[in-house]
């Protein structure tokens, strides 16, 4: 088995080494980076001498300006999707990518939907701010027994979140392309009648959408403006889906309401004077949906899987093979 020098970045809360799944790694030269970097010089020279990288899902774009300074890169390795990874330019620069993907769903992301449906609805950051100031009951919140539920894209995180607010007693409306249609149909939900529904009868608007050239910027400012102004609209999947600066200008007009929302478009946000989080009608927290223990002990399990596969010359995942047949006929 090869050694490798293995680079980990991204690892915000300094979790990865008291994760059991990180004595995969023993024997490998192993260094972890808590803070993110998006200078090119800087992460250059963070992994120059790196033959693998572990990437935490999309926190970090890797491109051909990135991989044409890592000449002793071999290796990356992640679980998950990909868009994030110039698969090409790996390819031409002889990178393995290795990432796994399928597996379980991602329930803790749905129970953070859940969570932040709640806090919002319920007023409850603001609620418990305010009696740390000694004051007593300072708002009305909404409850969701009998109001209308609407899942914008019915997947399998969609179909969970559903399940939950059936559990609620809330009334299910569903709307996405041909294939959720059909799932949610066939699962017994309520199919609006057509997108213009969707966003006029929902009380809490829930999006489940994978990010792609079709669904970026899908929803935009006349979606928005027919919220109803108790409405909420929660965004645990990409703020990209929403046009940029449309969020804001609706929950300024009041239309929805509110907003519980997980995604930025640049990530980590670090701006003070970001205008979303300066607005007192929508609740943000820094994508914490995946962020939980037994979900990074699956992802960076599969990765570090990875690696000691590669170490061993049978490498899995591979989301590149054609580098494979390079490799072989040098």
């Amino acid at each position: 088995m090869q050694r490798l020098r293995v680079a980990i970045i991204d690892d915000y809360q300094d979790v990865v080494r008291t994760l059991d799944c990180f004595a995969t790694l023993r024997g490998h030269e192993v260094t972890i980076w808590n803070d993110h970097v998006d200078d090119l010089d800087a992460l250059t020279e963070r992994l120059a001498d790196a033959d693998a990288l572990v990437l935490m899902r999309e926190r970090t774009k890797v491109d051909a300006a990135l991989l044409s300074r890592l000449p002793k890169l071999k290796l990356i390795s992640q679980n998950g999707h990909v868009p994030h990874i110039d698969l090409e330019a790996c390819t031409h620069h002889g990178v393995v990518v290795c990432s796994a993907s399928g597996g379980k769903p991602s329930y803790c992301t749905v129970e953070l939907t859940w969570g932040l449906i709640l806090a919002a609805m319920r007023n409850i950051p603001f609620e418990s701010e305010a009696l740390r100031s000694g004051r007593w009951q300072s708002t009305i919140g909404l409850g969701l027994r009998g109001r209308t539920l609407g899942i914008y894209g019915f997947g399998k995180l969609g179909a969970l979140v559903a399940e939950i607010g059936v559990a609620f007693g809330m009334n299910l409306l569903v709307w996405g392309r041909q294939g959720s249609l059909d799932r949610a149909s066939a699962a017994g939900y309520y199919v609006a009648t057509s997108r213009q529904e969707l966003f006029e009868q929902s009380d809490v608007l829930s999006l489940h959408l994978r990010l792609n050239a079709d669904t970026t910027g899908l929803i935009g400012p006349d979606d928005l403006a027919r919220m109803k102004p108790t409405a909420l609209i929660v965004n645990t999947s990409r703020a990209e889906l929403i046009a940029p600066g449309a969020l804001v200008a609706a929950l300024k007009q009041g239309r929805p309401g509110k907003a519980a929302v997980d995604v930025f478009e640049r990530e980590p946000l670090t701006d003070a004077d970001d205008p979303l989080r300066l607005l007192p009608n929508a609740l943000c927290t820094p994508h914490l949906g995946y962020v939980e223990r037994d979900n990074y002990e699956f992802g960076y399990g599969n990765a570090f899987d990875q690696i000691a596969a590669f170490a061993r010359r049978t490498p899995i995942n591979v989301r590149n093979p054609a580098v494979l047949k390079q490799e072989a006929c040098t």
